[in-house]
């Protein structure tokens, strides 16, 4: 299955899903940024106080509870694009064209520098 086959089916199913528990009321965008914001800190509770070798090498349930709390994150962005009527991979395209002109590899390649100072 293509991978926006999959996005679209993954957003019907969400779209579904919120219907039936009559959740619509509760989704406006502002509510939507902040569970999306609630979501990446405890996504972020995850990793806070590990070294970056530990990071990379989270034991099995962790990694579990990593990946449920990113599928939350995906789940309230999705819902929030909808919401905006934004269409998620193209302003992911766009961000990666505006990226590659903001940080042009002569300059950028093996930096962790912010564009303002390359």
């Amino acid at each position: 299955m293509e991978p926006i086959d999959r996005v679209d089916r993954l957003r019907a199913r969400l779209a579904a899903f919120v219907e039936e528990r009559d959740w619509d009321q509760f989704h406006n965008p502002k509510n939507l940024a902040m569970a999306l914001a609630a979501e990446a800190g405890e996504l972020l509770e995850h990793f806070q106080w590990l070294s970056a070798e530990e990071a990379a090498r989270l034991p099995p349930d962790v990694r579990r509870e990593v990946a449920l709390e990113m599928a939350d994150i995906l789940l309230f962005l999705l819902r929030l694009s909808d919401k905006l009527g934004v269409d998620l991979l193209a302003a992911a395209e766009n961000k990666l064209e505006i990226n590659r002109k903001k940080y042009p590899v002569e300059k950028a390649k093996g930096r962790a520098t912010k564009y303002t100072k390359l």
